[in-house]
């Protein structure tokens, strides 16, 4: 597709795009809220209730990188067709089910379609777009997608008390169909043209293994025990399928993942701060929703609409962060955000006043969202737009397999001092240390990169706005067999 494709094509492409990303995410946070009502509705346990988030958070994590280096192997338009279609039917599927594994077996269909839109539809605004508008069309693609975040709590505790958490899925499935059809309609192809048609099966075999057995694991360590013998043997499923996986792309024909993406430290310092970012961001939205229903008393619509406040800033981050790449380069952006949400989380952990306590919220909200949104548009700009499925696959991995392991963790560190502490100061505790990792993590990519930048006689300054990016900044991909690593241009 590239910079050839027509307006009109462009324009279909970033409508199809955002309205596919925007019932994503307001699935995931809507359904967050509907659990109890799922747990009454079919008579079952909050545990046994909570596989319909397991199950879709299995079968998305598995699928980000199959799904993007499909679009880039054998076309971007008949995978996102794909996987709209999949979200769709899966929507559907969820809204009709009788009991509840007929409702985790759609959630999984769901996931997986999930799994493939998401990483594909980055792709496609990459290659639809030429050089000078991609990263403007990228924000304003996330800042759509992010007002299904701000809505997801409030539609998932609204439909919840009022006519039922089967009204989601009513209200997801008609808009995934439009998606479908204005990508049908408008999307044209595009591949990574040095790629031949080929997959390497083992490859996504061993880490399809390996994402599933770590999902599990931490998706319900909790119930079973972190020190059960089916948490262990899931663990150590990753571990071996994981290491198979490593040791076999660099000899295999058609690798699923070409190692050298992680010897472009662009990507690497974006990925790394991006993911950290997003694991405050899981923290921060698992504690506040325990602390607004439990200590404040809240209902859940009641919540979802102190939500409103941060979720809004969450969606102007994805304009905001285009808006600061053509100031900043992507390294500082990330920083940036990574200095507004540790801030926010600890400041967040001593205001208990409403009238302080929205507002910071919100600041929370604005430095998490750009964290997250901004590293899916960063990471674009530091590989060429054959990989793009590729780069966002991998990227999306790290961010939603160490989001769960983040949720994971908070969950039992609440578990651990709540019989101690308050639940209340266990939150509070929860927030403190999250924040304080972020802005230390900020910190880290920052001394990194100004040294290696001093290392490399580079300059700090930003990039010329609407530049196009040089052969430098396209450091990973190129020729057929390309183990192209960066070159030394750092963000």
């Amino acid at each position: 597709m590239g910079a050839e494709a027509s307006p009109a094509a462009r324009t279909g492409a970033f409508i199809a795009v955002a309205v596919a990303l925007f019932c994503i995410q307001l699935d995931f946070f809507a359904l967050n809220l509907a659990v109890p009502g799922i747990a009454d509705e079919f008579g079952v346990t909050a545990s046994a209730a909570q596989w319909t988030l397991s199950a879709y958070m299995l079968a998305i994590g598995c699928c980000f990188i199959v799904g993007g280096r499909v679009g880039d192997v054998f076309g971007r338009r008949g995978a996102l067709l794909a996987g709209t279609a999949l979200f769709a039917a899966g929507s559907v599927g969820c809204a009709l089910a009788p009991g509840l594994w007929a409702l985790v077996g759609a959630r999984i269909v769901q996931g997986v379609g999930a799994g493939f839109v998401f990483p594909v539809s980055v792709a496609v605004i990459t290659n639809a777009f030429p050089d000078a508008i991609r990263t403007r069309a990228l924000g304003a693609v996330f800042g759509i997608a992010n007002v299904g975040t701000a809505l997801g709590p409030f539609v998932g505790g609204g439909f919840t008390e009022g006519p039922g958490w089967r009204w989601i899925f009513w209200l997801l499935a008609p808009l995934s169909v439009l998606a479908l059809a204005v990508a049908y309609v408008y999307v044209p192809d595009s591949r990574d043209p040095t790629a031949p048609r080929q997959l390497d099966l083992i490859g996504c075999a061993t880490v399809v293994c390996a994402l599933a057995a770590l999902t599990l694991a931490v998706e319900r360590g909790s119930a079973w025990g972190w020190d059960h013998a089916r948490t262990l043997t899931l663990l150590a499923l990753f571990a071996v399928a994981a290491a198979l996986f490593v040791r076999r792309e660099p000899r295999a024909r058609h690798p699923l993942i070409d190692l050298g993406l992680f010897r472009n430290t662009p990507y690497v310092l974006v990925t790394g701060t991006g993911t950290v970012t997003n694991m405050g961001y899981a923290v921060t939205v698992f504690v506040s929703t325990l602390y607004l229903q439990q200590v404040r008393g809240l209902s859940p619509l009641e919540a979802g609409l102190v939500f409103l406040a941060p979720a809004a800033l969450v969606a102007l981050s994805g304009p905001l962060g285009a808006r600061l790449s053509g100031h900043m380069r992507p390294v500082s952006v990330m920083a940036l955000a990574g200095a507004l949400a540790g801030t926010g989380m600890i400041v967040l952990s001593l205001v208990t006043a409403w009238w302080l306590y929205v507002p910071v919220f919100a600041w929370c909200g604005l430095g998490l969202g750009l964290g997250w949104t901004f590293a899916s548009v960063a990471t674009q700009q530091v590989v060429s737009p054959e990989r793009a499925g590729e780069a966002s696959g991998v990227l999306l991995t790290f961010l939603v397999t160490l989001g769960g392991v983040a949720l994971a963790a908070a969950a039992s560190a609440i578990t651990a001092m709540v019989p101690e502490r308050s639940p209340d100061a266990a939150y509070d505790a929860i927030l403190r240390c999250g924040g304080a990792v972020i802005l230390a993590a900020s910190v880290v990519v920052l001394v990194v990169r100004h040294r290696l930048a001093d290392a490399a006689g580079i300059g700090g300054g930003a990039p010329p706005s609407g530049a196009p990016r040089s052969a430098g900044a396209r450091a990973h991909g190129g020729g057929a067999g390309s183990r192209s690593s960066h070159d030394g241009r750092l963000p």
